[in-house]
This record gives C-alpha cells, sequence and structure tokens, in this order.
C-alpha cells in the first residue's frame, strides 16, 4: 500500500487537518517533475552560492550547515524562531537563484515549514494538554492513593489526586501504533540552536517508597473523599433535585469503592488511548516527512533529506519523550493496582486488538439472504394462488393475522438501513463508535448488521409461509389453533435472545442497546448521550412497530385463539392506549430535551423539546381522526400535522443535517461537506419533506441517520475532538490547602 493511503487510513478522524498535507505536497512536487521535464538552462551555481554566503551571515543557522557537508552541494536553510511560548518557528528558505525558474521548489519548502510549524504547534497543545490533567500532573500520583482507600490488597501504590470536575481522558476507535513504532525512540538527536523538547514527565514515585503515607489510617482519608456526584442515575439525579446546593456531600464509605475502581480503571484505560493516538501522530508526521523529503530527492536529484530531517528530529514532535514515559507509568500504574500485576491480561485492556472481519460473516449473511429472497418469492406466489378461490377468507386473515408479522417487516427494515448507514459512514470516514461511544473492538459493522437482519427476515417469512398455507389449506385446519401461536413465539424468541445473559451473538452490543432503552425508558432521570437521544429519535420512527405490540396483547388476550372475527379497535380500552402507544416515543424525546435545557441552560434544546411537543399534539389529533372519521377531526388534523411537519423539517435540515447556511461557501449547504455531489445533499432534503407525508419514515430516518452524524462528525473535526472527557469519581480534599488558601484570601 501506498505511503499516502496508508496515512488516510492511519489518521484520527477528528485530528484529519492537524496531520501533514501530504497529498498537497506531492502536487507540489508534480508540477516540479513537469517543470524539470521542460528544456533546462545554465545553473548559476556562483549565484547560488553568493545568495548562501548571504544568508549564512545573517543566520547562525548556516555555518551549521557549512560544516556538514559542501556549501555548493546545500540546497535550503531553515531559520529557527523562538518565540514568547517557548516554541520554536522554523522558516526554510531555498538557496537557489530565482533565474534558475525554481518557483515551485520555494512554494514546496515554504509549505514544508508551515506544516512542520503546524504539526509542533498541535501535538505541543495536545501533549500539554494531556500531561496538565489530574491523573497525569506532575507531583499528584501519590496524593491520593487507592491504598488509602481501597483495602491494601487491591492496591498500593496508585497514585491519584483529582481537584477539577473532569479528566480528559478520551478514547477513539482507531487502531493502536505497536511498542516497536515509538518516534521518540527513533528521533532523540539535538541540535545547538533548536530548543528541543526537554520536559519528562516526572511524576511522584509510584513505587510506594513513601512509607509515612502508607501507614496513614483508611478512615481519616475517607473523611478527605468526596464522591462526585454526576447525576446520572436516577436515585443520584432525585437527591440532587431535593438537595440543598449548599450542602455538602457526604464522604464516601466502603460500599461506594468498588465502584470508584471502576471508574479509575476506565479512566486510566481511557487516558492511555489518547497517549497511544499522540504517539501514533508523531510517528505518521515523521513519516510523511521522511517520504515526501526523499521524493523531492529522486525528482530534482538533490540531497536535502538528511540535513532536513534533522531539523525534524530535533523539533518538538520529534523530539519530545513525554508521551512514551507517561505511558510507560500509566501501564506500571494500572498493571499493578488493576491487574494483580498481570501484565498480559493488563494490556489486553489497555491495547485491545483490531477487530477482524470474519469470513463465515459473509457468507452466512449471503446465504440468509437469498433464502429470504427465495421465501419472498414463494409466499407472493402462494398468495397469488390462494386469493381467488378463499377471498373472504384471504381478506379476514389479512386483517387478523397480517398485522402480527408486521411488526417484524418494521425492524428487518430498519435494521437494514442502519446496516447501509454503517457502510457508508465507514466509506466517508465517519468515526461513528465515537460518537455512540461504544467499547473499542465492539462495535458492530454492516455486515454484521446485515446478517441479523436478513438472518430475521428468512426466519418470518418461513413461519408466515408455514402458517399461510395451514390456514387457506382446508385439510390441515385442525393444527389452527396451534399455528396461531406462532407469531409469539417468534417475538418470545427474538425477546430472550436480546436479553440473554450468555456471551452469544454479539452480547456486548445486546448489553449496549438494552442499557440504552432503559436510559429512554427513565429519559428525565438519567444524563442524555449522544446513543441515548439518537435511539429514541429511531423509536419515533418506529410508532406503527410500537403499536403492534399493542395489537399482539389484544389478539393473544381476549378471547379464544379460533375466534378473531372481531377487530380489536372495537374495545374502548384498545383505543385509549392506541393514544398512548403513538405519544410515548415523542414523550421520551420531549422529556429528554426537558433534560438537557436545565442541565446545560442551552434555549436549543427548549425549542427541540416544543418541536416533539407539536408533534404529540398532531399524532393525538391525527389518530382520533383515523378512529372517528369526522370532518372536523380531520380539519385539525392537517392542521396539526402542517406545523409539525414544517418544525420538524426545519430543524432536521437547518440544525441536525447543518445545511442552508447562508454564508457558507457551499451554496444553501454548509461549509465542510463529505461527498463531492453536492446533488445528494439536495435530494436528501427533497425526500427528507416528501416521505414525512408518506409510510416510508423508516428510510427517512435513514437519511437522517446519515446526515446528522455526518454534522456531528465535522462538528468534532472542527474542533479537533477526538476523545471525550471523563468525570472522576471523586474530589479529594487536603486540609493544608484549604489553610493556604484561606491565608491567601486573607493576604488579598
Amino acid at each position: 500500500m501506498k505511503f499516502g493511503k496508508d496515512l488516510k487510513k492511519q489518521k484520527v478522524p477528528e485530528w484529519t487537518e492537524a496531520y501533514v498535507d501530504y497529498n498537497g505536497l506531492k502536487r507540489i512536487l508534480q508540477e516540479i517533475r513537469n517543470s524539470k521535464n521542460k528544456p533546462n538552462r545554465p545553473r548559476a551555481s556562483q549565484k547560488r552560492l553568493s545568495l548562501f554566503m548571504d544568508y549564512g551571515a545573517s543566520s547562525g543557522h548556516a555555518s551549521n550547515l557549512e560544516k556538514e557537508g559542501d556549501i555548493e552541494n546545500q540546497v535550503i536553510a531553515v531559520d529557527t524562531v523562538q518565540q514568547e511560548n517557548s516554541r520554536n518557528l522554523y522558516n526554510t528558505k531555498l538557496l537557489v537563484s530565482p533565474e534558475d525558474g525554481e518557483e515551485n521548489e520555494s512554494i514546496f519548502f515554504k509549505t514544508l515549514g508551515d506544516e512542520l510549524n503546524k504539526t509542533n504547534s498541535f501535538y505541543k497543545d495536545k501533549v500539554d494538554e494531556a500531561t496538565g490533567k489530574p491523573l497525569c500532573s506532575k507531583n499528584k500520583w501519590s496524593n491520593l492513593a487507592p491504598s488509602k482507600i481501597i483495602p491494601p490488597a487491591r492496591s498500593k501504590t496508585l497514585g491519584i489526586r483529582a481537584m477539577d470536575g473532569k479528566l480528559g481522558v478520551e478514547m477513539s476507535s482507531k487502531s493502536q501504533l505497536e511498542p516497536g513504532s515509538s518516534s521518540g525512540d527513533a528521533h532523540s538527536n539535538s541540535h545547538p540552536n533548536n530548543i528541543p523538547c526537554t520536559e519528562k514527565y516526572n511524576g511522584a514515585p509510584i513505587d510506594g517508597e513513601n512509607t509515612n503515607e502508607s501507614k496513614s489510617s483508611h478512615l481519616e482519608i475517607l473523611d478527605r473523599v468526596k464522591i462526585s456526584n454526576t447525576f446520572d442515575d436516577p436515585i443520584s439525579t432525585i437527591k440532587g433535585v431535593l438537595r440543598d446546593s449548599k450542602e455538602k456531600e457526604l464522604s464516601c464509605n466502603k460500599e461506594e469503592l468498588k465502584e470508584v475502581e471502576e471508574r479509575l480503571k476506565v479512566a486510566f484505560i481511557e487516558l492511555y488511548q489518547k497517549l497511544c493516538h499522540l504517539k501514533h501522530y508523531s510517528f505518521m508526521n515523521l513519516s510523511a516527512f521522511s517520504k515526501i523529503l526523499k521524493k523531492y530527492d529522486k525528482i530534482t536529484s538533490r540531497s536535502v533529506t538528511r540535513s532536513y530531517m534533522k531539523i525534524v528530529d530535533n523539533s518538538y514532535i520529534g523530539s519530545c519523550d513525554v508521551v512514551n514515559s507517561l505511558m510507560e507509568k500509566v501501564e506500571v500504574v494500572f498493571i499493578k493496582n488493576f491487574l494483580r500485576s498481570n501484565r498480559r491480561e493488563g494490556m489486553k485492556l489497555l491495547r485491545p486488538k483490531q477487530k477482524i472481519e470474519m469470513h463465515h460473516v459473509t457468507f452466512f449473511s449471503g446465504f440468509f439472504c437469498g433464502c429470504s429472497v427465495a421465501l419472498l418469492v414463494a409466499v407472493v406466489l402462494l398468495v397469488e394462488d390462494r386469493k381467488l378461490k378463499l377471498q373472504s377468507r384471504g381478506a379476514l386473515y389479512m386483517r387478523t393475522v397480517f398485522p402480527l408479522y408486521s411488526l417484524f417487516t418494521y425492524v428487518v427494515l430498519h435494521m437494514l438501513v442502519y446496516a447501509a448507514n454503517i457502510y457508508f459512514w465507514r466509506r466517508y470516514k465517519i468515526n461513528y463508535p465515537f460518537i455512540f461511544g461504544f467499547k473499542q473492538g465492539t462495535e458492530l459493522g454492516h455486515r454484521e448488521v446485515f446478517l441479523l437482519g436478513s438472518g430475521l427476515a428468512m426466519i418470518v417469512l418461513a413461519a408466515f409461509l408455514i402458517h399461510f398455507h395451514i390456514k387457506m389449506d382446508s385439510k390441515s385446519q385442525h393444527y389452527e389453533t396451534y399455528i396461531e401461536l406462532l407469531p409469539l413465539g417468534l417475538v418470545i424468541v427474538v425477546i430472550a435472545i436480546t436479553f440473554c445473559p450468555f456471551n452469544i451473538i454479539y452480547s456486548s452490543s445486546r448489553f449496549f442497546f438494552i442499557k440504552c432503552v432503559f436510559r429512554c425508558l427513565c429519559a428525565p432521570l438519567y444524563k442524555v448521550r449522544h446513543p441515548d437521544f439518537f435511539l429514541a429519535d429511531q423509536f419515533t420512527s418506529q410508532v406503527q412497530a410500537i403499536r403492534s405490540f399493542e395489537y399482539y396483547i389484544c389478539f393473544y388476550g381476549w378471547g379464544r385463539l379460533s375466534q378473531r372475527l372481531n377487530r380489536c379497535s372495537n374495545y374502548d380500552l384498545y383505543n385509549v392506549f392506541y393514544f398512548i402507544v403513538g405519544v410515548i416515543p415523542y414523550w421520551f424525546r420531549f422529556l429528554q430535551c426537558v433534560r438537557r435545557l436545565f442541565e446545560e441552560r442551552d434555549f436549543a434544546h427548549g425549542y427541540n423539546g416544543l418541536r416533539y411537543f407539536l408533534t404529540i399534539v398532531a399524532v393525538v389529533i391525527r389518530t382520533a381522526f383515523e378512529l372517528r372519521k369526522k370532518i372536523a377531526w380531520k380539519v385539525l388534523a392537517l392542521v396539526s400535522s402542517a406545523i409539525a411537519t414544517i418544525a420538524n423539517t426545519y430543524w432536521n435540515i437547518v440544525v441536525d443535517w447543518g445545511l442552508l447556511q447562508r454564508k457558507s461557501e457551499n451554496l444553501f449547504l454548509r461549509d465542510k461537506l463529505l461527498i463531492t455531489h453536492k446533488s445528494v445533499y439536495f435530494t436528501a432534503m427533497g425526500n427528507t419533506i416528501s416521505t414525512t407525508f408518506s409510510c416510508l419514515e423508516i428510510l427517512r430516518r435513514g437519511l437522517w441517520n446519515f446526515f446528522r452524524l455526518e454534522n456531528e462528525h465535522l462538528n468534532n473535526v472542527g474542533k479537533y475532538r477526538a476523545f471525550k472527557s471523563v468525570p472522576l469519581p471523586f474530589t479529594y480534599y487536603d486540609d493544608e490547602e484549604d489553610d493556604d488558601d484561606d491565608d491567601i484570601d486573607k493576604d488579598n
């Protein structure tokens, strides 16, 4: 694989713009190659030598290049300027006469210097961000050790201290760099005119040398530890609402220590993931500089790679060893205190292996898909064959039994749409595992989702074919009572597999789905995360599927199985719950908006909640019209539906997708687009408006899913947000520091 493709594949998606513009530099080299193919003019060697000597008089860097080789062979000179924030800026100049026609080469080296400054600045910012957090700050490893809050059998030396509310540890789904590819080890040369990274992580000892602290009483430490309340569960939310804001939190007890330890474990893993990505960022950019300079040497028959790479190696990104040293310390602390010195298991958690595509998944996906198509054709032919002879019985069957199978139709269609979403998310480099918060290596790909959807479709079509054949065949009437239980059996099997506690059929994804569903059901009591409101939006497109559950209760709960002549709509109780069930998905989404409004103090969530409230009113009025068929209800249904449709369409296109921006570089779209063909966006907007009035709500939701995550991904890219902040499980208060703070206040 060519390096350009490998670099594109290995990039952290949210940091794409911070990498070396390798393709841009290649385009400049191509222009240089084209200019070289033209008739060459005599080279002005003396003029180049004179220019070099003039530049060397004004820059101390020239003397070093002069020592490294013949002046006649030198092509570039790099001027290093130190800024006030102790950062270096590198200005690269080409030492050739303008008469030689080397304007493209001057542009190349100017661009190369700009790229070096960009990568250095970005890497410096991220390293400072990583090392300036509570878990990695200097002299904070031993201030609060789990040996003081966790029984000694579990931990003895881990040092942690939390003085602010957030920990900038981060997570992503990219593959990690192997230990042998460290950039810090391969680039450690020094240069007299540069100021390389000389800082190293110098935290407190992690081997427990301080014996005085180890003798402290556990109870004394517990008095200084306060469990941080993130209001992430119903109990903490209710307590937070009822408790006075001035009331101090209670000290943690031993029952909470297990939860604290688990949350610290996650924090360390995600901190290590961030450090791995920083290490990989450094390695890929250094490789990019080396590759592009070798291409330049090959095209121009000059030798600049060696001299320029010495500058790169001595820059911050090439010489800083903070990340490597901190990774080593995190490994030692994590393995010793959380895995009881089991390095193999510890490294499995810190560096999970990249997910490998299985061939059997592709095989069974094709097999199930083929069987589903064949069964679907058989069902169509059977219905056409029987409808003329059994027209009255067939109409009754379609009215009473067919709705039982429509539930699976909606579910299978939504799964296939979601599989298509994943395929296009991956194709356009949208980091959906990070956005949804999937654990690395456990996220489902489009093949796995398609396998589940096609497998379910095959089973349902086979059951429907058997059911329809026995129901319409007069010779098999004595099996009718048992065959009517077939749809109920399918529902029970699907629910049983979903809640199966064993490690089968993608257990981690099933548990993640169950957890998100539960958080949606308890919408106002849980902190709303991206997968929570995303799943709640999916439920708003599955109103008919949710109503099918109500029909199951009516069909199997009232009367004998062999006497299903009356429709469930004849029951008043059924009609009441028909209203309620249609409103439930929108109500959950409304409560999530209310929770975010009070929590984040952002009125945009209030407007979003108003939109869902208008949708609830429209659904209630439209349902009343479906049941009563009166002119007044029809007029109200049209008006309310029109208002809700306009509000939903505007919000979906402008807010969720970020389109229709007035001052955008792309007319009526947005500045950044992942799809090159702009017509796709206009077509999607048109389909969103049209399908709002049709039964293709699930397909409309599929379009919404793609563009919603595209907009979320581009927002992360604009802010270089490749990781999420994780709240620490506790806060440590030191009496001595409190006294110092009081003294400072008095002095002021």
